[in-house]
């Protein structure tokens, strides 16, 4: 059986750190998937998706700083050349991460760690409406 879902979430961008968790599991739970995977998918170029733990100093500071340090929001872009805008940055930190995640069904439910929840970061330099894709393939 395969299985897709679709949610879109409103986001502020610059870093912007949203906890997707409850969402999959509505679309896990809609699916009836007793055992399989899932894909979570961000549709766009300058946001990624993956686990951490989501806790307010983390989502808030420490992840935002962290990509401040790696792809600088005033660094020099050749993209921002080709196509004059202002997010070079948004790409870079986006394609560091990447747009998905891949996360086992076990009894009908994702065995993440208690601590451990999906998040989605936008790295854009302006709010956006992103589409997540949830794709399972099981039984």
């Amino acid at each position: 059986m395969t299985h897709t879902g679709r949610f879109q979430i409103a986001t502020r961008g610059n870093a912007h750190v949203i906890d997707i968790t409850d969402d999959v599991q509505r679309v896990v739970a809609d699916c009836g998937a007793r055992d399989g995977i899932l894909v979570v998918f961000v549709v766009g170029s300058t946001a990624a998706i993956t686990t951490t733990e989501s806790e307010p100093g983390l989502l808030t500071h420490d992840l935002k700083a962290f990509y401040d340090r790696i792809a600088p929001e005033d660094g020099y872009y050749k993209h921002e050349e080709t196509w004059h805008d202002d997010n070079g940055h948004s790409h870079v930190r986006a394609s560091s991460l990447g747009p998905s995640l891949t996360v086992p069904i076990v009894d009908g439910a994702m065995p993440l760690g208690t601590w451990q929840q999906i998040i989605l970061l936008d790295f854009d330099t302006r709010g956006r409406r992103r589409e997540i894709v949830v794709q399972i393939v099981g039984e």
